[in-house]
């Protein structure tokens, strides 16, 4: 199975570089953006699934300082779950609607 784990800054710890990308935007020209968090993606092929929490705790993530969740992944790595990948750039993250 295919699997992507989300891992993000736990409520109420610091996040610097969320703080200097939502600094950042409105310099760029991009206003009304708050909230900023910045976290990891992590993919990959496991054959037992129900290990993916310890793998987690133990290892893939800081437990004190960051929370994670677990997806099911599509397997075509663009993330819109329609079995295709992305053309001409027009994956997650593009920007094209």
């Amino acid at each position: 199975m295919r699997a992507r784990v989300l891992v993000k800054p736990k409520a109420g710890i610091l996040d610097p570089q969320g703080q200097a990308v939502e600094r950042a935007l409105p310099a760029l020209g991009f206003t009304g953006v708050r909230n900023v968090h910045v976290g990891r993606l992590i993919e990959l092929d496991v054959e037992d699934p129900a290990r993916l929490p310890e793998m987690c705790q133990r290892l893939l993530t800081n437990p004190l300082i960051e929370d994670y969740e677990i997806v099911e992944a599509d397997g075509d790595g663009d993330g819109d779950g329609d079995g295709h990948g992305a053309a001409n750039g027009g994956g997650a993250g593009s920007g094209a609607a």
